[in-house]
């Protein structure tokens, strides 16, 4: 079974086929994760943690080889099983997503991850890639029914995987998966009628929960009124990270110099791109997101070269994802947006993260590869 799985002519067949400008830029982003990484933790582990100097640069080394590893295997099944098992996974990581209030581990007053003894699994990361997938085949099945029944059924799930984050609580992935469900629904050709009914009652519901649970919730109307008036609250965290952008200036401080690493806790996942800045210059920051907007733009280019609906919702639905993501992070550093805890993909540190940077990456990479008489 696995040599017809692996032989030479579907080695051949793959790369032909595959997408080499978006598989190199996914591969370019994984390699600066982890250089970053190293910059980013040798002093925050051996001066701060006493521990080796390459405790976390070791770690997130491994995590990036696994899920380089990842990214191949998912875009060299073929697209047929790969459609099978995204419901099975999903179940899954949904499952997995309910036990968190019984089971997680609590870290600084939220409960997000489950402890699998050789890493912290926050399984919220490998919902989003598969939640994006079952929506468009939600969406793309029912199409020429015209039915709007599936818009309904998937945003119930988007509700229950709301309701299940706001509990841990996790505002910042209620919010990604919110507007990426959006764009998706957007994308499939819903009126924008309904959209901007959706929006209003999401609205609606967003001050009714602040409202009926302001005790568990408080803190995300602390942190508005601290992002639009500083005065009111403690913004430590987002003055550091922008003053540090501010200092890295065009050309950086050079490597390791920074200091905003060692002054805000998390910096080398939820700020990291302010740690880019700071010890390289903005010329790499820009660089980097320049590489994100190229990859969404690889993937538009290919959604009009495909003719299968599902594939071009998924396709739509994973870039939204991937970019909102990114300038979800860039704006909290930057002190555009409230701050949120969201990672960067493929750069932050995280098991987790990476991994799911891994499987949209797969799924983006199999659904963009020229289609082979196989399968």
């Amino acid at each position: 079974m696995l040599k017809n799985f692996i032989n030479s002519e579907r080695l051949s067949d793959y790369w032909r086929n595959i997408d080499k400008n978006i598989l190199f830029s996914f591969l370019a982003l994984f390699f600066l994760g982890v250089f970053f990484s190293f910059s980013s933790t040798s002093s925050l582990a051996g001066e701060r943690l006493n521990k080796d100097f390459y405790h976390y640069f070791s770690r997130h080394l491994t995590f990036s080889i696994l899920a380089i590893s990842i990214m191949f295997i998912i875009s060299y099944i073929k697209i047929s099983f790969l459609k099978k098992i995204i419901l099975p996974i999903f179940t899954i990581s949904l499952i997995l997503l309910i036990l968190v209030p019984f089971l997680g581990v609590e870290i600084k007053g939220a409960k997000r991850w489950l402890d699998l003894f050789f890493f912290r699994l926050q399984p919220i990361e490998i919902i989003k890639p598969f939640f994006v997938l079952i929506t468009a085949s939600l969406i793309s099945s029912s199409k020429e029914k015209n039915s709007n029944y599936s818009y309904f059924l998937s945003l119930l799930i988007l509700s229950a995987i709301i309701i299940l984050l706001l509990n841990q609580p996790d505002i910042g992935q209620s919010i990604l998966l919110i507007t990426t469900w959006l764009s998706i629904v957007f994308i499939s050709g819903i009126k924008i009628s309904y959209i901007l009914l959706l929006f209003g009652l999401l609205i609606i519901c967003s001050i009714a929960i602040l409202s009926i649970f302001p005790e568990k919730f408080g803190y995300i109307t602390q942190r508005l009124n601290t992002f639009f008036d500083p005065t009111k609250g403690d913004s430590f965290q987002t003055d550091k990270a922008l003053a540090a952008i501010k200092q890295g200036g065009l050309k950086g401080q050079g490597m390791g110099e920074g200091i905003l690493k060692d002054s805000v806790p998390e910096a080398h996942t939820d700020y990291i791109i302010a740690v880019i800045t700071e010890e390289f210059g903005s010329v790499i920051s820009v660089f980097v997101v320049t590489i994100f907007l190229y990859i969404s733009y690889k993937i538009i280019k290919n959604c009009i070269k495909i003719s299968d609906e599902n594939s071009k919702i998924s396709l739509c639905g994973l870039s939204s994802l991937l970019i909102f993501q990114t300038f979800i992070h860039i704006g909290v550093n930057t002190s555009l947006l409230p701050t949120t805890g969201m990672t960067l993909p493929f750069l932050s540190y995280g098991g987790s993260s990476l991994i799911g940077s891994s499987i949209l990456a797969g799924v983006i990479l199999n659904f963009t590869k020229n289609r082979f008489k196989y399968e």
